[in-house]
């Protein structure tokens, strides 16, 4: 739920700015065409038309340069001076990038006329100065409101020594940040001790699977002493087998902190960031939009061949059309995935797992007498999988991503596969960069994951498009897809 809300605010920050820098370019001409004219007069007559700053072409660029500074990314522990920063440093980049475009596209825009530098420069304060209001306000608005109790985000806290407590504490203090501590996960091994720093101690490191287990935390603060840094690996493979994001509060000076790792800093406190997802901002909107165009656009395209396909299930014998099975996805939220039945009764998958006396592997094997005929076609051309775009459409899964597994897999897998889990920091997908690399079926998991894994860490929007093109000439017919 948190993690919606967070989606919804980026988007809200991202429309909002758009906004603004509209009305600025829009605001530009007026102020030095109509307020200033007397001051600095000009030489033409000056319309909108022809000497308004390009709404369609700043507007884009002065976004762009918000996302290359980092504006979009939920950063709660960050204080307002260092977004103001960010925010002057990128519309000074914007403005640039907006003179040169405008310049170079002079002769198209404005038949070979110069625009007034003092024209940009009011521009450039102007939409630096409501980006600013704006994000002030919105940032005083959401204090409001999780003083009220509203957007917050729980953490547990690993380590009930000094560390841990100067955590809690500053947390507490800068309740603006919305992240509250709820309890004390103690570094010992087991612990009697009930309270520390007026929060609950819900056990010792011994406890940590069964408290992650009955808890619904967003993330976790590690705090260890120093002289427990040597446990700190075992802890994080611990950890990596729950959908939470993990930070480090390292007890050691800020200069001495890893480079390789994401740093940030509250109220004097370091906080590395060890696992965060990398749909954030920006990104998430841009891979959002994809899915939504790409399943509606498919869904139109498609939409008399599923028509056909359900009338020849309908007619292959008992059972529903669509079948449905739990599968899990991002942060490890369960929902029903769609497929068109293929097997000749609809408990066929669940009976089969039955019979396999384990309750986890219970892939179909080539000329499975399970499968009905028109099901043998629909798995060798993928078809069967079609109805997956009304799980896009939803917000289960995604056009690209990797492939949603069940829930009793997942369990078995996270123990025995170290960062199986990170697969769960993206929205699973319909194909993926393990699918059309030939990993489908009953195939090497250990590649599977590394393929998964290799597209999370190099994720881009150019990244899920060159997928798409490569599923139409090879994710679709596979030996393994029986």
């Amino acid at each position: 739920m948190l993690r919606k809300q967070h989606r919804f605010f980026r988007s809200v920050l991202i429309a909002s700015d758009g906004s603004l820098i509209l009305f600025a370019s829009v605001l530009a001409y007026f102020i030095r065409f109509d307020w200033l004219a007397p001051r600095f007069p000009v030489r033409d007559d000056p319309t909108f038309a022809s000497h308004s700053v390009p709404i369609l072409l700043a507007t884009p660029l002065m976004l762009g340069a918000l996302l290359s500074s980092g504006l979009y990314k939920a950063r709660r522990d960050q204080r307002f001076y260092y977004e103001a920063m960010a925010i002057v440093k990128a519309v000074l980049i914007g403005l640039t990038l907006t003179v040169a475009a405008t310049t170079l596209l002079r002769n198209t825009l404005y038949d070979g006329r110069n625009l007034s530098a003092l024209q940009f420069g009011v521009y450039g304060i102007t939409a630096c100065s409501l980006l600013l209001c704006w994000r002030f306000s919105f940032r005083t608005a959401l204090r409001y409101i999780r003083s009220r109790g509203w957007n917050l985000r729980h953490v547990a806290i690993i380590g009930s020594g000094r560390l841990g407590q100067v955590v809690a504490h500053t947390l507490m203090r800068n309740s603006w940040t919305g992240i509250k501590p709820r309890f004390f996960i103690s570094h010992h091994p087991t612990t009697t001790r009930k309270k520390n720093a007026g929060l609950p101690v819900a056990g010792g490191l011994n406890d940590l699977e069964r408290v992650m287990e009955s808890t619904d935390m967003s993330g976790v603060l590690i705090a260890l002493p120093a002289r427990m840094a040597a446990e700190l690996p075992s802890l994080l493979l611990r950890l990596a087998k729950f959908p939470v994001d993990v930070r480090i509060v390292p007890d050691m000076n800020p200069k001495h902190l890893p480079l390789n790792m994401a740093v940030s800093e509250l109220d004097g406190m370091p906080i590395l960031s060890i696992r965060e997802s990398p749909l954030t901002g920006w990104g998430h909107v841009s891979k959002r939009t994809l899915d939504l165009v790409g399943s509606t656009v498919s869904l139109a395209l498609f939409a008399i061949p599923m028509a056909v396909i359900a009338v020849l299930i309908r007619m292959s014998g008992p059972g529903p059309v669509i079948f449905r099975q739990d599968r899990m996805s991002l942060n490890g939220q369960r929902f029903k995935l769609f497929k068109f039945r293929t097997m000749k009764h609809f408990d066929a998958e669940a009976q089969a797992l039955l019979d396999t006396g384990r309750g986890t592997d219970a892939w179909t094997k080539a000329n499975d007498d399970r499968v009905t005929r028109i099901g043998k076609f629909l798995r060798r051309t993928s078809l069967d999988e079609l109805p997956q775009l009304f799980n896009v459409l939803l917000g289960e899964m995604s056009l690209v991503g990797p492939r949603p597994e069940r829930p009793e897999l997942i369990q078995r897998f996270r123990e025995d596969w170290r960062g199986y889990m990170l697969r769960q920091n993206v929205k699973a997908g319909m194909t993926g960069w393990a699918q059309i690399n030939g990993l489908r079926g009953n195939t090497s998991l250990k590649k599977r994951l590394q393929y998964d894994l290799f597209y999370i860490r190099n994720w881009s929007l150019m990244f899920d498009l060159r997928i798409l093109g490569m599923t139409i000439f090879r994710g679709f017919v596979h030996p393994n897809a029986h």
